[in-house]
């Protein structure tokens, strides 16, 4: 199992340790899947104590970077699309989830989702595009 370990992310505002205002979600990677898990708090919600759409993009987009990140590979979103399944209340944990769809030289195409931890249903889901540098570091 790969967990956070690179110097230069640790103020990024999903995954980042130092950063205060962070939502310091702590991935791994085991067998080709990435996860993670996130209670989203008060803070966190648009309106009606629903967690702000945004955070959820965020969240998705962050557990498609770190499938690469956790595998020493660098690498930035090219295209990414979201489906709202469910709205997330505050306070309910969720488990995130990454795994490969598609590489093809330089791009890679991934797949991620967030359920609720209580009942397993399905919050959102998104698919991303990224152009890695350094595409060897993930293997053949």
């Amino acid at each position: 199992m790969t967990e956070h370990a690179r110097g230069d992310a640790d103020h990024c505002f999903v995954c980042g340790p130092d950063n205060p205002h962070g939502l310091k979600i702590v991935f791994t990677l085991m067998d080709g899947i990435c996860r993670g898990r996130f209670t989203p708090a008060r803070h966190h919600a648009g309106f009606d104590h629903i967690t702000h759409g945004g955070i959820v993009f965020s969240v998705l987009d962050d557990a498609m970077g770190n499938w690469l990140f956790l595998q020493g590979a660098r690498g930035f979103t090219a295209k990414c699309e979201i489906r709202y399944r469910a709205p997330l209340p505050v306070e309910i944990p969720i488990d995130i989830e990454c795994t490969l769809n598609l590489r093809k030289r330089r791009l890679v195409v991934l797949d991620s989702s967030a359920r609720r931890v209580d009942d397993q249903s399905l919050v959102a889901e998104a698919q991303a595009s990224f152009m890695v540098d350094d595409f060897g570091k993930l293997g053949s």
